[in-house]
């Protein structure tokens, strides 16, 4: 029975170092993903390498093949609501993300007050006055 001294198998130096350069190349793809912070920072993430040693008739030879795969944490998932309905001038059917807690709620942000899909109101008052439409809501407290 061989030694371990007598095998001389390094991974790292194998078919002229490609198997450790595939293995430096995955290691990158799993530390950038375990740094990105869409996925969950405490999912494992694993490599698998693989090695077939296919052994010819007088065995003899040895054709060696690397098989290296990886498994990343998956993105988290996402969510948004969408208000979606039809333009009564145009016919035309809409649809924009809903930003506040609840339809025709408005809000503010750091650039002041939002309709509930993000419009700036002062924009959206402008437009009504250049259309002269009549807001009957318009001095109600």
């Amino acid at each position: 029975m061989a030694k371990n001294k007598d095998i001389q198998f390094p991974l790292s130096q194998l078919a002229g170092g490609a198997i450790q350069e595939k293995v430096d190349h995955e290691l990158v793809k799993i530390f950038n993903n375990i740094h990105d912070p869409n996925t969950e920072a405490e999912d494992k993430r694993t490599m698998t390498i693989k090695i077939e040693l296919k052994p010819d008739e007088n065995r003899q030879t040895i054709k060696t093949t690397s098989n290296i795969s990886i498994k990343l944490a998956n993105v988290k998932d996402t969510s948004a609501t969408i208000l979606t309905g039809k333009d009564l001038t145009t016919g035309k059917i809409e649809a924009r993300e809903l930003k506040s807690n609840s339809p025709g709620q408005t809000y503010f942000d750091d650039d002041g007050q939002k309709t509930d899909v993000g419009e700036p109101v002062d924009v959206i008052e402008k437009e009504e006055e250049k259309r002269k439409i009549i807001n009957l809501q318009k001095g109600r407290g």
